[in-house]
């Protein structure tokens, strides 16, 4: 149980990475994807990466400079720009849907404007899901520049788009629906230099 932990990725450059296990069943044509983050990197840096034997960014949450996010499907990205965190936690969600091909991203609790994506997609089933790295093949590639150095915590991957309430309880800590993965009861590996600590904050 991580509940009030954190993942502390120690070193940067680092080539450290958690392993995900998640049971999915078919092929995922929505997903909601969110995290918490604190980290004073500027460089590029991946939080989420879930690859298959076919394609390394089926889902990739990637941070290029500090104000920016990219959510990646299936190879394909768009961009939210966002302000420069002031040294503080980042809490993002990420969702995506192949029947509009609508793409929603959430920081702090309050969505950005949607933009489009991967219209008609289906996102694979048989996936390497790592926190840390970037993956360039499936479940390695990783270039140790793009690696994550700092703290991650709240990691929830759920098969469905979430509705505006529920991405706000994400964001405040409260009840959530049941996910693929859920931080409170996380199925993981340590690959590296990881190490499980208490929060420091709330």
């Amino acid at each position: 149980d991580l509940y009030r932990k954190v993942f502390v990725f120690r070193k940067d450059p680092s080539d450290a990475y958690v392993l995900l296990r998640a049971k999915l069943e078919q092929p995922l044509q929505n997903f909601t994807v969110c995290l918490r983050s604190y980290t004073d990197l500027t460089r590029p840096h991946s939080l989420f990466s879930y690859a298959t034997k076919a394609q390394d960014n089926e889902i990739l949450l990637f941070k290029p400079k500090p104000s920016e996010y990219r959510l990646y499907v299936g190879g394909k990205f768009v961009t939210f720009r966002v302000p420069e965190g002031h040294g503080d936690w980042e809490h993002v969600c990420a969702s995506w849907e192949s029947a509009t091909g609508i793409a929603e991203f959430w920081l702090n609790g309050k969505p950005w404007p949607r933009k489009g994506l991967q219209r008609g997609y289906m996102v694979g089933a048989e996936a390497a899901i790592l926190l840390g790295q970037e993956q360039d093949a499936f479940g390695g590639g990783f270039d140790v520049y793009n690696s994550f150095s700092g703290e991650l915590a709240d990691v929830y991957l759920w098969d469905a788009g979430l509705s505006p309430d529920k991405m706000r309880a994400a964001y405040q800590s409260l009840r959530l629906p049941p996910a693929v993965l859920a931080w409170k009861n996380l199925s993981y590996e340590v690959k590296g230099d990881v190490v499980v600590k208490p929060r420091l904050r709330e």
